[in-house]
């Protein structure tokens, strides 16, 4: 049963489609399957064979986006019907360098980090150093990430610099870590370390894994 629901979703996911992707799912809770196998069995695993190939068919941003908002909002629509609370992964502040008005990206990122169950807040764009900070502390969030999309919101003061120097003026270098990604970071991977960050990423499944990485950094 779980195969035909998850094949369903799947090609729901591949075509972008949205009331399909919420029909299968809701057929799966119609039939008695939990809201923990549609997370775990269905949802995440189809988002990330669908980055993976989107990768390598290069997949449109608009479709990239539409598949990881439809994980999304699949996701918050399950976890009340948990029967225990979810584990929360960590917590994750996420915005736009101060200066940069495009979010698809970093919507694509938010999505794919929700539905690996990390919980995501989300600052909209242009968004300033100090507010990075300040939302990271106010939310407990161990993790800031930062999109740009333009080279020279990437790396100026506005951005990963402006908020790397406010973490070391308030003493909180070693409880919070950043992750940086949009197309300056593809055009040049050692860009990160230029600008101050912890680490890059792709792409919202690789941004997951890192994440990941990042919050057992500041376990240890």
């Amino acid at each position: 049963m779980l195969d035909r629901i998850r094949s369903d979703y799947d090609a729901a996911i591949f075509d972008t489609d949205r009331d399909q992707a919420l029909q299968a799912v809701q057929v799966a809770l119609d039939l008695g399957v939990d809201a923990e196998a549609i997370v775990f069995g269905v949802v995440v695993p189809s988002i990330e064979r669908y980055l993976a190939e989107a990768a390598a068919n290069q997949v449109s941003l608009a479709q990239h986006y539409l598949a990881a908002q439809i994980a999304g909002e699949v996701v918050e629509a399950m976890l009340p019907r948990f029967r225990t609370a979810p584990d929360c992964l960590g917590r994750v502040v996420i915005g736009t360098s101060l200066g940069d008005f495009h979010g698809l990206g970093k919507r694509i990122v938010g999505g794919c980090l929700k539905a690996h169950m990390f919980a995501v807040t989300d600052l909209g764009l242009n968004v300033s150093p100090a507010a990075f900070v300040d939302a990271a502390v106010a939310q407990a969030a161990h993790v800031i990430a930062i999109s740009s999309m333009m080279v020279h919101t990437a790396r100026g003061d506005g951005g990963c610099l402006g908020v790397r120097r406010i973490l070391a003026e308030r003493g909180l270098e070693d409880t919070i870590r950043v992750i940086v990604g949009g197309a300056p970071y593809r055009f040049d991977p050692r860009l990160y370390r230029q600008v101050g960050a912890d680490a890059w990423a792709e792409n919202g499944l690789a941004a997951a894994g890192v994440v990941r990485e990042l919050l057992q950094e500041v376990a240890r």
